[in-house]
C-alpha cells in the first residue's frame, strides 16, 4: 500500500465528518459552549495527556518493534505536548489543573485496539482528527488576539500531523496485502466516527445542529 494514498483515501471516505470537525462549532461542542481562555486550554491538555496514556499503553504491550518504538516516541511527545499546553495555563484564575486523562469515546476506541495495523490506522485517524482540533484553537487565539498561544498550537498541529504521516509510512511496510490494509483503515474510519459523534450528540445536547448552515 502506499501510505499519501491510504491518507487521502481516508480523508475522502470520511469528508463529511472530517470537514464539520473542522468548524468554528468544534470548540463549541468540546467546552460545553464555555468558550474562555482557560475552559479551552483545559480541554486541549486532557487531549494531549489522554493521547499519551494511550500510546503509553501500546507501548506497553506491542510486539513489532518499529511499531513499540513509535508508539513509545509519541507517548514522550503527547506528554511534552501536555506540558506545553499546561504552561500557557500560568496567569488563569483556574489554579493548579490536574489533567482528564479518560480521552473520550475516541480514545476509548484507540484503546480497544490490541493489533499493530489497527492501531497505526486508529494513529492516523486521530491525527487528523487533532488537527482539526488544534486549527480550531489557533483561530480562538487569533480572534483573541493572543499570538503567542495560538503559534503554540500551530506547532502542536503540525507535530501531530506529522504522527499521522508516520504512522501511514510505518503502515506501508507492515501490512501484508489488502486485508491489512482494510483493517487498518477501518480501524482509523471507527476512530473519526467516535470523534464525530461525540462532537455531534455534543451540540445536539446544546440545542444545535451538527450539520452546517448553507
Amino acid at each position: 500500500m502506499d501510505a499519501a494514498d491510504f491518507q487521502r483515501d481516508l480523508e475522502a471516505s470520511k469528508d463529511t465528518e472530517l470537514e464539520r470537525l473542522a468548524s468554528s462549532k468544534l470548540l463549541v461542542a468540546l467546552t460545553d459552549a464555555d468558550l474562555t481562555a482557560e475552559r479551552v486550554l483545559r480541554i486541549a491538555a486532557d487531549s494531549e495527556c489522554a493521547a499519551a496514556e494511550t500510546f503509553g499503553a501500546w507501548a506497553d504491550d506491542e510486539s513489532h518493534g518499529d511499531a513499540q518504538a513509535l508508539f513509545s516516541e509519541f507517548r514522550d511527545q503527547e506528554r511534552e505536548h501536555c506540558e506545553r499546553v499546561l504552561d500557557l495555563l500560568e496567569g488563569e484564575d483556574g489554579g493548579e489543573y490536574d489533567p482528564d486523562t479518560t480521552g473520550g469515546p475516541m480514545h476509548d476506541r484507540l484503546r480497544s485496539l490490541e493489533e499493530t495495523v489497527p492501531r497505526l490506522g486508529g494513529l492516523v485517524g486521530r491525527a487528523l482528527v487533532t488537527e482539526r482540533t488544534h486549527l480550531q484553537v489557533v483561530s480562538f487565539f487569533v480572534n483573541e488576539g493572543d499570538e503567542r498561544r495560538a503559534e503554540r498550537f500551530r506547532e502542536l498541529r503540525s507535530e501531530t500531523a506529522t504522527q499521522g504521516e508516520r504512522a501511514a509510512d510505518l503502515l506501508e511496510t507492515t501490512c501484508d496485502g489488502s486485508e491489512d490494509r482494510d483493517r487498518a483503515a477501518e480501524a482509523a474510519a471507527d476512530v473519526i466516527d467516535a470523534a464525530y459523534d461525540a462532537y455531534a450528540d455534543s451540540l445536539e445536547d446544546l440545542g444545535l445542529d451538527p450539520k452546517p448552515i448553507c
